[in-house]
């Protein structure tokens, strides 16, 4: 399956990409893979990745408020065996996070071989949301260095077996105002409004250049990011969906070889027991 059809890797330019430049929603013509059929592909896949234990899958997402994170995420899982699925999302360093380099909050949280693990923002927020309000002293921030230490980071979990998927959510200044303003007529939805939402809104567009310059300096051959249309959710969880099911597959093709002799010492004992 060709995913570039459906959304685009982040480019290797000289002359910095914006957001600007990739679409935010597909045209109703394009046909795009069943969301059911990835979703039914994702959890058998992925059982036969926690069966193998020997690769893993970290899936990277990260987008404005109200892009569809969390929703996409629980999408994602509707199918997933919990004892090698499990999500995470990273808010604003707090505590003992302050306190350690900017990476160590997301290693106890890596997948282990035969996971599959998804993060709801990450350590790439070290470099975005942290340059407009700042955890440390700004004087103590070196934002280069932060740059390869993610890359590094990377390509190190990808040469120790763990594939990295990356996605943006593209979403529109005007269906981000939409789902803010529909948040406020829907009681269940209130609760997530913070004084967090009404800075990211007033701040968009310096987020939006802090997350271009990101995804430039943290798009690797190893770990490429990928910009998905995000004003209409059906579609985004179609095409991550596609995405995750085809990574799997290639991760895991198959379930492991099945071991004769203990089959067979089943058989026996069972049979022995008056079980057929």
């Amino acid at each position: 399956m060709d995913i570039s059809r459906f959304c685009q890797s982040w480019a290797f330019s000289t002359n910095r990409p914006r957001f600007s430049d990739y679409p935010t929603l597909l045209d109703d013509s394009v046909r795009l893979p069943p969301l059911q059929a990835s979703l039914e592909d994702i959890g058998e896949y992925q059982r036969r990745l926690w069966a193998n234990r020997r690769q893993a899958l970290l899936l990277v997402v990260h987008g404005t408020d109200t892009s569809g994170k969390d929703s996409l995420i629980r999408t994602l899982a509707t199918y997933t065996d919990p004892a090698g699925f499990h999500a995470w999302s990273f808010s604003r360093p707090v505590g003992q996070e302050v306190r350690h380099d900017f990476l160590w909050r997301v290693v106890p949280f890596l997948p282990g071989f035969g996971d599959m693990v998804a993060f709801n923002r990450s350590h790439h927020e070290a470099v975005i949301s942290e340059r407009l309000w700042p955890v440390w002293p700004e004087d103590t921030y070196h934002w280069p260095s932060r740059y390869q230490s993610i890359r590094e980071f990377e390509r190190h979990l990808v040469q120790e077996g763990t594939t990295i998927l990356k996605v943006w959510l593209n979403l529109s200044e005007d269906e981000h105002r939409r789902r803010l303003l529909a948040r406020l007529d829907k009681p269940r939805k209130r609760w997530k409004f913070d004084k967090s939402d009404i800075e990211g809104w007033v701040r968009r567009a310096e987020y939006e250049a802090l997350a271009e310059e990101t995804l430039a300096a943290t798009h690797t051959e190893e770990a490429p990011w990928f910009v998905v249309p995000a004003d209409r959710k059906e579609q985004t969880r179609a095409i991550v969906a596609a995405m995750v099911a085809e990574q799997l597959k290639r991760l895991a093709p198959a379930y492991p070889d099945e071991d004769r002799k203990v089959l067979a010492e089943y058989r026996r004992l069972l049979a022995k027991n008056g079980v057929r």
